[in-house]
């Protein structure tokens, strides 16, 4: 399915007159310099193709459209027209000089036999330039001692004659000759091509897939085999036999994915993953308003260049759903358009698929709505981010102190996959965020967040239900929620009775095990806090609060519970979150007041 949907995505961009996709017998390569060479052969200098990386901090290699590029192994294999110094000069620094000549007369050979029957200047002067190159010297050449460094670090090299803006493997004769020479190489074994169930060439090799976080720079494979321990029904005298694919097809979806993959502004890392997503359109505002969705940090300050009309729905979207209204996807975006989310990971040479995940747009998007709603809580401080990003959640389950501050990779994917299936968060994200409290006694509203939303799909969502809100609900008789609210109201009443900052706080201390075993706690407290009230200025205000809470839980004929389990315990923590906000409030409400009051008496 998978390789369908991206050979699919490939004829859907190749149709397009405008896209820059590489049609059959080409592909991309990162292309530093050209081989400026005159009618004769002679190489004249080399013309710096670089261009500034998306930051505008450095020079990159320039991505081109080339004769398409044979995935490189052990094996010495030259490209046509595009490759690196090994194949074009003959020497390179990886101490084996032999090789490297072997390299050049393989590169040699195959231009003899492209080019040696086309009548045109271009490729009269590259052959020239290959029969009279003096491999032995080639380093010392003028027109190379300068890019040494670049040339051993691996730079693709193309060819131009006599500074003409055309490049040599762009004239028409020449890639008239190329594509002939596709077209009678092509594999001998015809089978039946997995993907297309068409009978065509076999593929005995998948081409490279780069821009893989963590992947190798030379590129991975999606799909090979390279021992007969992984070949079957006698098909060991090709690699690619054993699962069958047609060259069409896995030259078109190694084009599309790798299309995507150098797309930064449609690409995200997540943990160890790489995550491409696509519709089956040529337009870019559903990657757009897909990519802003996951990542709403941008939506304001976006790092790329994103669809005006993206921007202007998603900012409808969010401030909907910071209000709490109805949103209804139907008007800003194509709901029955097909998507696609592509989770990679490097594994040795090869890739894993953590994730591939297919629907229609309009489900991913009402997906993603449903997980920001469900994370939706009341907030502690105005800069804190109305919609929490994945990496933001996931950072809640790292230690602040810890030097390695990224979060599990198998984590990461599961968020992800919980979002976009609608599926209930992972276990682990919530047992982290509760070892994260524990160990730090902080109960912040990004991890609150994490608990409501967590316990709102959990089995026992619909026992909660009246406690999963975005603020305090003072009506709910939830003991677990209850007793949260419980123990803010004790941890006031103590702040209040002190003049000073305290060296240990009721939280500090008991917070944990008040959490887990409140009836072995809560009498302490409520002991400790007659001492607080009778300290503080306003303890009658604190008294007062305290004896509300008590008479909802009604201790004499309902007793405090001995343990509360890990869920419950979530509960405890929402009912603690939702209180102390509640505090906060009143005491801005009472300020407010009175600044109100002082000024018209002023008056």
């Amino acid at each position: 399915m998978l390789l369908q949907a991206l050979v699919k995505y490939y004829e859907i961009l190749a149709s397009d007159e405008e896209s820059e996709i590489p049609k059959s017998g080409y592909g991309k390569a990162n292309v530093s310099y050209a081989l400026n060479i005159s009618k004769e052969g002679e190489l004249l200098n080399l013309i710096p193709l670089k261009i500034p990386d998306i930051k505008g901090k450095k020079q990159v290699a320039q991505s081109m459209t080339v004769p398409e590029q044979i995935k490189k192994t052990v094996n010495i294999t030259a490209n046509f027209l595009c490759d690196n110094s090994s194949y074009v000069f003959g020497f390179d620094n990886k101490g084996k000089p032999e090789r490297s000549k072997k390299c050049f007369e393989a590169f040699k050979l195959l231009h003899h036999q492209i080019l040696n029957n086309v009548d045109c200047v271009e490729a009269k002067a590259v052959l020239a330039f290959l029969d009279n190159w003096d491999v032995e010297n080639a380093h010392e050449h003028p027109a190379i001692v300068d890019y040494l460094t670049d040339i051993y670090a691996g730079a693709n090299f193309i060819f131009v004659l006599n500074d003409n803006n055309e490049y040599v493997h762009k004239h028409p004769e020449i890639r008239k000759a190329w594509e002939l020479y596709k077209q009678t190489s092509s594999s001998e074994n015809m089978l039946q091509c997995l993907v297309t169930g068409e009978k065509l060439p076999i593929a005995r090799l998948h081409p490279s897939l780069k821009g893989i976080r963590g992947g190798k720079s030379t590129g991975n494979s999606l799909v090979s085999f390279n021992a007969n321990a992984y070949e079957s029904y006698g098909k060991n005298s090709g690699q690619g036999l054993n699962s069958p694919v047609s060259e069409y097809a896995c030259f078109a979806y190694g084009t599309a994915l790798n299309n995507l993959l150098s797309d930064i502004s449609h690409k995200l890392t997540l943990g160890d993953a790489t995550i491409v997503f696509w519709a089956e359109t040529i337009s870019k505002y559903c990657q757009d308003f897909f990519s802003m969705m996951i990542e709403p940090t941008e939506v304001d300050e976006p790092k790329y260049v994103r669809d005006d009309y993206a921007i202007k729905n998603i900012k409808s979207v969010f401030e909907k759903i910071a209000n709490g209204q109805k949103i209804t996807t139907d008007q800003i975006v194509d709901e029955n358009v097909q998507f696609y989310v592509l989770g990679l990971s490097p594994n040795a040479a090869r890739l894993s698929v953590r994730f591939f995940i297919k629907d229609s747009f309009g489900v991913f998007i009402n997906r993603i709505i449903r997980h920001y709603q469900d994370m939706a809580i009341q907030k502690q401080f105005d800069n804190e981010l109305t919609s929490i990003p994945i990496w933001k959640m996931l950072s809640e389950t790292v230690s602040p102190n810890s030097t390695d501050k990224s979060a599990s990779p198998l984590l990461a994917g599961s968020v992800l996959r919980s979002i976009l299936t609608g599926s209930p968060y992972p276990t682990a994200l919530f047992n982290a965020v509760m070892i994260r409290i524990r160990a730090e006694k902080d109960i912040n509203y990004y991890k609150a967040s994490i608990i409501k939303a967590y316990l709102t799909r959990c089995a026992n969502s619909k026992k909660y239900e009246e406690v999963l809100a975005v603020a305090l609900n003072e009506k709910s008789d939830n003991k677990a929620y209850v007793l949260g609210r419980l123990f803010a109201v004790l941890e006031k009443t103590q702040k209040d009775a002190s003049s000073s900052k305290l060296n240990t706080t009721i939280k500090d201390r008991y917070f944990t095990s008040a959490c887990a075993n409140p009836a072995s706690v809560f009498p302490v407290l409520l002991k400790l806090s007659g001492h607080h009230i009778s300290k503080a200025e306003f303890g009658y205000a604190n008294e007062k609060r305290i004896a509300e809470i008590m008479d909802i839980l009604n201790v004499d004929n309902s007793p405090f519970p001995k343990n509360l389990s890990l869920e419950e315990q979530g509960i405890f923590i929402l009912g603690y979150y939702h209180q102390k906000n509640k505090i906060i409030d009143d005491i801005i409400v009472m300020s407010e007041n009175k600044n109100n009051k002082n000024q018209e008496e002023e008056n």
